[in-house]
């Protein structure tokens, strides 16, 4: 599955992409806005795991992020349980060396159309830790909505944060 952005495509994990994954992962500045549970460094036994693990989705949910056919960055879904089950959560990342570039918000908005026609969900969120405004205005850009801040609510690299929760409801 492939969905084509201007100058990038989304597209299933390879194989062969951990050398490109890894190189460009393995960034501190990339790393302090994502989660503690993206490594770092990000080795290519990291990279190897990722992709390995990823290579039987149904549906697919997670996608590399290639330009030239290199992997640049991901962005995915995490489909929650329970009482979230409609309400997956977004998460990406991109090379440092391509921020700024427009990429983020042509991807996002991809994933966004892609689970809204293809999955049961009603609602996408993400929260973004509080020092991070460019995905903030990455996510503004593709329509979610500020719905809230949990103060103090993260800590990230030793530094108490605030987490901003966005959401995009399917109307």
């Amino acid at each position: 599955m492939e969905l084509k952005g201007t100058g990038f495509i989304l597209r299933g994990w390879r194989l062969d992409d951990a050398e490109s994954l890894q190189k460009h992962a393995d960034n501190p500045n990339v790393y302090s806005f994502l989660l503690d549970r993206f490594p770092h460094p990000y080795t290519m036994e990291a990279a190897n795991n990722w992709i390995n693990f990823l290579q039987h989705q149904d549906p697919v949910i997670n996608f590399a992020i290639a330009v030239d056919d290199k992997v640049v960055g991901g962005i995915g879904l995490e489909i929650r349980d329970d009482i979230y089950s409609k309400a997956p959560l977004i998460g990406y990342w991109l090379s440092e060396t391509l921020w700024g570039r427009g990429i983020m918000p042509q991807a996002v908005k991809l994933l966004v159309d892609y689970a809204f026609a293809s999955l049961d969900i009603v609602r996408i969120q993400a929260g973004i830790l509080s020092n991070n405004p460019k995905s903030m205005r990455v996510l503004e850009k593709c329509g979610f909505v500020k719905e809230g801040v949990l103060r103090k609510g993260i800590i990230k690299n030793g530094v108490i944060l605030d987490e901003w929760i966005y959401g995009l409801v399917r109307e």
